[in-house]
């Protein structure tokens, strides 16, 4: 029969199926014509196609990840690197001033903020000079020079147009020297300097072998006088002021004889230096008194303070030795709370080779350069204690230095009456890795400490750039907020996968997962405006709640067990969790009710002087309970849904097998499901850790942002991410702040890809280790 067909070429048609002659056949082996081929749709040619575009999409969209977080990488470290750009030099002018060279004697020399024109003041006269061309400027040669010999001058700190001469007679006559800039109608700048002479003042008897000056916010000065008998002399410097009976402070000098002096701007400190290497601290209460508040023995015996500054704000006190040592002092509290001060050593510098006998601070950082006796400068920071600068000089020895008002010069005058300009380039001069992330000894501090403190309404300030309080203030709020979340998120994914009801699970997983939606700038809002001063006022209350309900929870789970079957059976498996709505609503209203109560029977009738009194500690509204509350709230969907999914993708069967080899479902739980689920659990609880460290504005609008370094929970803190977010607005583009933020954000990015990778590693090994298949 077949063979009949075959041979007839007759084509044979299934039902419904049309004859199309144009349709290439298909030949069976030894057939001559075949029979027709299947058809092929449009759909079934592309899909090729389709796979390959697929594949090159998702290929591509993998790789642009990847070359988009080396991007962001790469752009972090470029914005970070200036930071630890090393301090250079360059000398861009050198001009040897008319006159004989100059063994000794006082000098000053000072520059404008343009770097264009200098002053030179020395015993014989005063001259000022172009940089670029070297041509003296022609000024009126004050009548201070004329018949009169100049042992000592002073200038009214670095970069202050205020200066003093004294002289061999016993006269103090202070100067006014000032470089004014003006500018043409065509836009071109000259520069105008000029000298103003005040009235003299006869302080001393004899020659004034030591003098300093400073002039506070009212206008007010003092003069600091020392003359050859070591005799300390305090003068006010205004209109007020009574010149003829100057102010005489004994001091009790053993051995040895003053060599330098030095005022603070406040006008309540004097310290005098020693030939024997103390230091005398001199306080002036008002301007009637002054009292020797204390001697200290700063160097060897042998060894004499050769020079004393101070540095901006005329806080530290900048001491000098002739064995070339350099070191900063600052006033601190004998004791905590005490008003006795003393005087203590806060940062030691790279010491010179020689003595060092000139001095200049920066008018814009705590930088500072000092001079030796062979010519070598260092320009130095003090709060960071690094040399940024070290400069041989010309083997001359210098009279006197001076850093231009923007700290981007420094000037030299030395013996030969030589002027050398060296312009610097310092962008940022307090940033190393130690004042980053180790303790630093600020001024106004008792002790080296971990500060952030990024500005201040003065100029005067000191910038405190240390990251551990924000790092620790980033992991504190991470552990509150996951010391809640882990607990609920995980029993929660438990429950819901293993002993509720499908048909409830289908509507309570989606309802937790919706929350994962709710932006974080509302759960922020609603923390600082409503939570947190509603914790305050109810917290004796929440301590009740975290009593109670748990006690409410298991006293209940008890009676359930005593409830007939009968009655049990008749509900859906899982839905007795819902009995416990009603017992814990109950719990909060009846401890709300009672907030006084509790506040009287736990804590004496007042929580917060409770919490002072005994463990020393301030209750701060916006707290770590506050956000870990909420924070925690946030990230519970995330390692909610990732637990579940693990719990649920554990098989049946293995259930199932357990069960009916007499394990009770929680057995099964705890010994077989969890370290089923185990890879996926942790990835759950990394990821939120993750999300937890990330979080920017809960934390910024529910805690105070203060950068403390405590456990509290009743305390605020400052994390990284708000920390950003906070001052990137405020920072100057490209300085000091601005890479900083720069660097937190590195941190950040360098902690989140460490954890995931660490994440992964894990999860793996747990696989591998608990693998089921």
């Amino acid at each position: 029969m077949s063979d009949h067909i075959r041979g007839s070429g007759t084509q044979l048609l299934l039902p419904n199926e049309k004859h199309e002659p144009n349709q290439p056949s298909y030949k069976a082996p030894g057939d001559s014509k075949g029979v027709a081929a299947p058809k092929t749709s449009r759909r079934t040619r592309l899909r090729p196609f389709l796979d390959r575009l697929a594949k090159g999409v998702i290929s591509f969209g993998g790789i642009a990840v990847i070359l988009s977080i080396l991007a962001i990488f790469v752009f972090l470290i470029l914005e970070i690197l200036p930071l630890f750009q090393k301090t250079t030099a360059t000398e861009v002018a050198r001009i040897t001033l008319p006159g004989a060279p100059v063994e000794h004697g006082p000098a000053l020399v000072g520059l404008d903020e343009h770097l264009e024109v200098v002053y030179a003041l020395t015993s014989s006269d005063i001259q000022f000079t172009e940089l670029a061309t070297g041509r003296l400027i022609a000024v009126e040669q004050p009548e201070v020079f004329v018949g009169r010999q100049i042992t000592a001058m002073a200038q009214a700190g670095s970069g202050s147009s205020g200066h003093v001469v004294g002289t061999a007679d016993g006269l103090v006559i202070p100067l006014k020297i000032s470089v004014r800039t003006q500018f043409a109608e065509s836009g071109v700048r000259t520069k105008q300097p000029s000298v103003a002479v005040s009235q003299a003042m006869k302080i001393a008897e004899g020659p004034i072998t030591a003098l300093a000056y400073r002039y506070g916010e009212s206008g007010a000065g003092i003069v600091a006088v020392v003359d050859r008998h070591d005799a300390l002399f305090v003068q006010p410097v205004d209109e007020e002021a009574d010149r003829e009976t100057p102010l005489i402070i004994p001091l009790s000098l053993p051995q040895g004889s003053i060599t330098t002096v030095a005022v603070d701007s406040p006008l309540r400190n004097i310290y005098a230096g020693t030939s024997q290497g103390q230091v005398h601290h001199v306080s002036i209460p008002d301007r009637d008194q002054a009292l020797l508040a204390g001697s200290y023995q700063i160097t060897e015996r042998s060894n004499a303070i050769t020079n004393l500054g101070f540095l901006i704000g005329d806080r530290s006190l900048v001491v000098m030795t002739d064995a070339g040592g350099v070191s900063t002092w600052g006033l601190v509290r004998t004791a905590p709370n005490s008003d006795r001060w003393q005087l203590k050593q806060t940062h030691l510098l790279k010491s010179h080779s020689a003595p060092v006998i000139s001095f200049t601070a920066s008018q814009r950082d705590k930088s500072f350069a000092t001079a030796d006796a062979n010519g070598g400068i260092f320009v130095q920071h003090a709060t960071s204690e690094q040399t940024l600068l070290a400069l041989p000089g010309h083997g001359v020895t210098p009279l006197s230095l001076a850093l231009s008002p923007k700290a981007d010069g420094v000037l030299q005058y030395d013996a030969q009456r030589t002027l050398t300009l060296y312009k610097l380039h310092n962008p940022h001069p307090e940033v190393t890795l130690g004042t980053l992330f180790g303790k630093v000894w600020y001024e106004g501090y008792e002790e080296p400490t971990h500060v952030w403190q990024s500005s201040s309404g003065s100029d005067d300030f000191e910038p405190k750039f240390g990251m551990m309080p924000l790092a620790f203030g980033t992991l504190k709020g991470t552990f509150y907020a996951l010391l809640l979340a882990i607990p609920v998120a995980i029993f929660s994914a438990i429950f819901t996968s293993q002993f509720m009801h499908p048909n409830l699970r289908a509507k309570i997983k989606p309802t937790i997962e919706v929350m994962a939606a709710l932006p974080t700038v509302v759960l922020g809002f609603l923390a600082g405006l409503w939570l947190a001063p509603l914790l305050e006022r109810l917290f004796p209350a929440f301590i009740g709640m975290a009593i109670t309900i748990p006690l409410a929870v298991v006293a209940t789970s008890f009676l359930w067990r005593l409830v007939p079957r009968t009655i049990r059976h008749q509900l859906r498996v899982g839905s007795e969790a819902f009995i416990l709505i009603p017992v814990i609503s109950v719990c909060v209203i009846v401890c709300i009710w009672n907030n006084l109560a509790i506040e009287h029977f736990l804590f004496g009738g007042n929580f917060e002087l409770w919490l002072s009194e005994t463990f020393n500690v301030r209750y701060d509204q916006r707290n770590a309970v506050v956000v870990g509350i909420v924070m925690g709230i946030a990230i519970i969907p995330i390692i909610y849904s990732i637990s579940e999914e693990a719990l649920s993708n554990v098989p049946r069967n293995l259930i199932a097998g357990s069960l009916a080899l007499g394990a009770t479902r929680w057995q099964t739980v705890a010994h077989m499901v969890l370290l089923a689920a185990s890879p996926g659990i942790f990835s759950a609880v990394m990821i939120g850790f993750g999300r937890a460290i990330g979080e920017t504005m809960i934390v910024l609008m529910a805690t105070g942002n203060t950068p403390v370094m405590n456990w509290s929970m009743f305390d605020g803190f400052r994390t990284l991410s708000a920390n950003i977010a906070v001052e990137i607005p405020e920072a100057p583009h490209g300085g000091t702040l601005y890479r900083v933020l720069f660097l937190a954000a590195l941190l950040l990015f360098i902690s989140t890809f460490f954890i995931n990778t660490l994440a992964e590693i894990v999860r793996q090994r747990l696989r591998k280790k608990h693998s089921h298949a």
